[in-house]
């Protein structure tokens, strides 16, 4: 059964936030793609894989470089990179929802509060069906991320 993760993004921007999911992924032993479709915003998460937190290099590449197949972390402005590195994972940094997200057994949705009616919506969509198992997190004033409503 797909999991989708909903992350309202109230404190930090995704490209704080994805680093730490990115990781906890990579630990599991799992790939990730990630998808966004402006360029500007996949090139500041391609930066904040590299710098965010220094101790921790995210290997990661992007869609159509030679090496795309062996990269545990694929930056895409769309999902036809899926096949290339195998990603299991994927997160939607932009705050748009795909439904080939549903292809993956985990999905992660960042959204800010510009598409939160748009989070709803789909909320309830996914919730109506007994194949999807949906969570919510929200950040509190701290960082900290908490499942709940």
């Amino acid at each position: 059964m797909p999991r989708v993760d909903f992350y309202r993004l109230t404190r930090d921007p995704v490209e704080r936030v994805l680093p730490a999911i990115a990781a906890r992924v990579l630990a599991n032993g799992d790939r990730l793609l990630v998808v966004a479709a402006p360029a500007m915003q996949r090139q500041s998460i391609d930066d904040a894989l590299w710098t965010l937190q220094p101790a921790s290099f995210l290997p990661h590449g992007h869609a159509g470089s030679p090496d795309a197949a062996i990269e545990p972390i694929l930056i895409s402005g769309t999902f036809e990179a899926a096949v290339a590195n195998g990603a299991t994972h994927v997160v939607l940094a932009d705050g748009e929802w795909r439904d080939e997200a549903l292809g993956f057994d985990r999905s992660f949705l960042m959204f800010d509060n510009s598409r939160i009616d748009d989070a709803r919506t789909l909320w309830r969509t996914l919730a109506a069906r007994d194949d999807i198992d949906n969570r919510f997190w929200k950040q509190d004033e701290n960082g900290r991320w908490s499942e709940g409503p």
